[in-house]
């Protein structure tokens, strides 16, 4: 649970300014600030989502109950197949066994199976809601999907216990880079801003560091990816048991601190209560 009042209040509120200001005024920045935005808002969504989902979890657990775990480390996914079985496990699984299962799978002919696919994820879109940005999104992913599929390697990384090492770097970059891609049409009002916002994170200005750069925001960021690498066999990135008690007090207390001098308190709205 403190691991999620951490990716909440720190990673997820702390985007948030940054994020809404560079979507707001797409046309006033350059490519630095885009790309920025757009990783920023990959964090964002995920240590929102994820951060609020722990902290479920941790509070069910206070009163005896124990709930599915949701998010398996997903940027740390080496193939889109692989991310959306780690990423929102519940809506994924619930697709998966209610829509993509029983319209075939993977099973019949490849234009079937190409179908079953698009179904999934514009379907996957659509509960998002009802904007042309939120459908491009879900056919994004299903583009992202089908060469696995043709392939037949989109069930390589079937196993959210079998973890990835530092050899499998250039796939994990590869896979984030897409999904952050694809978060673009996520996040923008439009589908004309999506586009606008892609094109501007390929000028010439990308090279330059942002205005909007945060540099405590990123150790901080740094500090998330390096908890939750290090822990990636784990629950999650608290998961001490393992340790001395000193040590696990020392590590619990360093994240309250952390929290306290680096969390955002004033507007601590959770963007999936849009959905």
């Amino acid at each position: 649970m403190l691991w999620g009042f951490f990716k909440k209040a720190v990673i997820a509120d702390g985007c948030s300014p940054i994020v809404n200001g560079i979507f707001a005024h797409v046309g006033w920045h350059g490519a630095d600030s885009l790309v920025l935005g757009a990783v920023l808002f990959a964090f964002q969504i995920y240590c929102d989502f994820s951060g609020y989902t722990d902290i479920a979890l941790g509070l069910a657990r206070l009163f005896g109950f124990e709930l599915m775990r949701n998010f398996a480390y997903p940027y740390f996914s080496r193939d889109i197949a692989e991310f959306w079985r780690r990423w929102h496990i519940s809506l994924s699984s619930w697709f998966r066994d209610y829509v993509y299962l029983p319209l075939g799978g993977s099973r019949g002919s490849k234009g079937m199976q190409i179908r079953n696919v698009f179904v999934i994820f514009l379907l996957s879109g659509f509960w998002h809601g009802a904007n042309w940005t939120f459908l491009v999104w879900g056919a994004l992913n299903a583009v992202l999907f089908l060469p696995l599929l043709l392939r037949g390697k989109n069930r390589k990384h079937t196993s959210v216990g079998a973890v990835a090492t530092l050899r499998d770097l250039p796939a994990i970059l590869l896979t984030f880079a897409s999904t952050t891609i694809a978060w673009v049409f996520f996040r923008a009002d439009s589908i004309a801003q999506a586009f606008q916002y892609l094109r501007g994170m390929v000028s010439r200005s990308l090279m330059r560091i942002p205005d909007e750069f945060d540099p405590w925001l990123m150790a901080m960021i740094g500090v998330l990816v390096l908890a939750e690498w290090l822990q990636r066999e784990r629950q999650h990135a608290l998961q001490l048991a393992h340790l001395a008690p000193w040590t696990r007090r020392m590590a619990y207390s360093a994240v309250f601190l952390l929290i306290f001098f680096f969390g955002h308190f004033d507007k601590a709205e959770f963007i999936y209560f849009q959905f």
